[in-house]
């Protein structure tokens, strides 16, 4: 797997400490690191500078990662599972399982505006993210409302993750 560039960890806002503040220093800034901020706060939680990072990571990847490659860029293993896993408790991220059971890590789409499924590779074990079309998005809507309607559960959302074999697998 390709390696992902990962933003230093340092960051606005960081003092020597290595943290930042539970309030975002992006004054008219970005609207990711400011909601992040805010989620983060409403759980009594600070958006520090590894944090911060990490949100830069995941938005910039472009697919869901697993720990191993967000401590590639030097992070600490603990301090990468604690971080992400606070980010998820939050609503900023969300975790997926691939075909190896490994934990795969992205924005949630909320924040990130991208709504979109996944192709998991059972021979690799690639996770990459694919849009839908708007005529699937369609028959996914018909099909959740009629298993809502079927089984009295109220529908909030849907995930598809399609498997198979990627290009390089095949």
């Amino acid at each position: 797997m390709a390696a992902v560039p990962v933003p230093p960890h340092a960051g606005p806002g960081a003092r020597g400490n290595g943290r930042a503040s539970g309030r975002s220093r992006d004054r008219g800034g970005d609207p990711l690191h400011e909601a992040a901020a805010s989620r983060l706060a409403s759980l009594d939680q600070r958006y520090t500078a590894r944090r911060r990072a990490l949100v830069d990571l995941l938005r910039a990847a472009g697919r869901p990662l697993t720990v191993s490659e967000i401590v590639a860029g030097g992070a600490p293993v603990s301090s990468a599972y604690r971080n992400v896993t606070v980010l998820c408790e939050a609503g900023v991220a969300r975790r997926l399982v691939g075909a190896d059971d490994l934990g795969r890590f992205e924005l949630s789409e909320d924040l990130s505006g991208h709504h979109h499924h996944h192709l998991v590779c059972q021979t690799c074990k690639t996770v990459a993210d694919v849009r839908a079309s708007p005529a699937l998005e369609d028959a996914l809507e018909a099909a959740a409302r009629l298993a809502a309607r079927e089984s009295g559960f109220e529908i909030t959302d849907h995930r598809i993750e399609l498997v198979g074999r990627c290009p390089a697998c095949k």
